[in-house]
C-alpha cells in the first residue's frame, strides 16, 4: 500500500475536488487546463528522451527491433505508437512491435489483472526471443506495474538495453531500465484515471521516440514521409504530392514516376532528380543508405 500512496498519480487533484458538481464547460475548462501541464513535464525529460532515441536507432540500424511492453492503456498507447510506424515509415510489423498484458484481447477489451503478473511478461518475451540487439521500452504510469517490470528484468537478462517509461520519480527502476523517462504529470483531474495527462504523456514521448529514430534513419526527407507505403487512395494522393514536393515537378510527373517506381516514393524522388530509371534510383538510394538527401546530393554513384 505505501508504494502506491508515494504515486503521484495516485493522489488527488485539489483542483477537481468539486468535479461532480461542476457545469459541463467549467469541467472542460479545468480538463484542459490540467492537459496544458503535459507538454512542459516532456519537455523537462528530452535529454532522457534522446539517449531513447540513439538507442532505438542503434539497435534497428543493426538489424534489431524497437519493442513496447505495457498493460491496459499504457499498452494499447504503445500499441498505437508501433502499428503507425508500418504505413507511415514503410517498416515490417516486427521491426517495432507492441506486447500487452492479456495478449490482443486487451487492446479492445480490459483484462485489468493481466498487468498483476510479472511472470507472464518475462514470458511474452521470451516467447519473443528478445535478445542483446534489441531495445525494450516498458510503459507503465505508476512505474511498478508487475507485468512490465517482469518483462524488462527477462530483457536485461537477455542482454536487451532497457527504458522504462513512467510518470512517477521512481527510486527503483535502475534495477529494470538503462534510460528513465519519467514526465512527471501529477494528479490526475479523475483521481488514478492515468488514461489522461500520463496516458497523453506517455503518447508524445512514445511520439518523439518513434519518428525522431525514423529521420535519424532515412525514413524522412525534408519533412515528408518518404518511405511511407501508399495504400489507399488518400495515401496514394499524399505520395504524389510528396514527389511534387521533393522535386518540383508536376502533378502529372509525379503520378506517372510512382506507379514506373513500384509505388516507391524515395525511388520516385531520386528517378526524377537524377533523371535515370526506377533500377539505377534504387541503386543510388542502397549506396547512400536509404538517404534521399544525399542520394539527390550526388553522393551515391549510378
Amino acid at each position: 500500500m505505501e508504494d502506491w500512496e508515494r504515486l503521484a498519480t495516485e493522489h488527488r487533484n485539489a483542483a477537481s475536488y468539486a468535479l461532480d458538481t461542476m457545469g459541463t464547460e467549467e469541467l472542460l475548462r479545468l480538463m484542459n487546463d490540467e492537459d496544458a501541464k503535459v507538454a512542459p513535464a516532456v519537455a523537462a525529460v528530452i535529454p532522457a528522451v534522446a539517449v531513447a532515441v540513439e538507442m532505438a536507432v542503434e539497435a534497428l540500424r543493426a538489424g534489431g527491433r524497437l519493442i513496447y511492453v505495457g498493460a491496459g492503456t499504457s499498452g494499447r498507447v504503445g500499441a498505437l505508437d508501433a502499428a503507425e510506424c508500418v504505413p507511415t515509415f514503410g517498416v515490417s510489423p516486427e521491426t517495432v512491435q507492441a506486447v500487452i498484458a492479456g495478449g490482443e484481447a486487451a487492446l479492445s477489451s480490459p483484462i485489468e489483472e493481466a498487468e498483476d503478473r510479472a511472470e507472464a511478461g518475462a514470458a511474452d518475451l521470451a516467447a519473443r526471443a528478445v535478445g542483446p540487439g534489441d531495445l525494450v521500452v516498458g510503459i507503465t504510469a505508476s512505474g511498478l506495474t508487475p507485468y512490465v517490470l517482469g518483462a524488462l528484468r527477462l530483457a536485461r537478462e537477455a542482454g536487451a538495453r532497457t527504458v522504462l517509461l513512467t510518470c512517477n520519480d521512481c527510486p527503483e527502476a535502475a534495477d529494470y531500465a538503462d534510460v528513465v523517462i519519467a514526465p512527471v504529470v501529477g494528479p490526475e483531474v479523475l483521481t488514478g484515471s492515468t488514461r489522461l495527462k500520463a496516458g497523453t504523456a506517455q503518447k508524445m514521448v512514445l511520439n518523439m521516440i518513434s519518428t525522431a529514430t525514423m529521420v535519424r534513419l532515412g525514413k524522412v526527407y525534408q519533412n515528408l514521409m518518404v518511405d511511407m507505403k501508399p495504400t489507399n487512395k488518400k495515401l496514394q494522393a499524399r505520395a504524389v504530392r510528396i514527389v511534387q514536393a521533393a522535386t518540383g515537378c508536376g502533378e502529372k510527373e509525379a503520378a506517372a514516376a510512382l506507379p514506373a517506381a513500384g509505388n516507391e516514393i524515395k525511388t520516385a524522388i531520386v528517378m526524377i532528380h537524377k533523371a535515370c530509371d526506377p533500377a539505377t534510383a534504387r541503386k543510388i538510394l542502397a549506396e547512400v543508405g536509404g538517404f534521399v538527401r544525399r542520394a539527390i546530393a550526388g553522393e551515391g554513384k549510378p
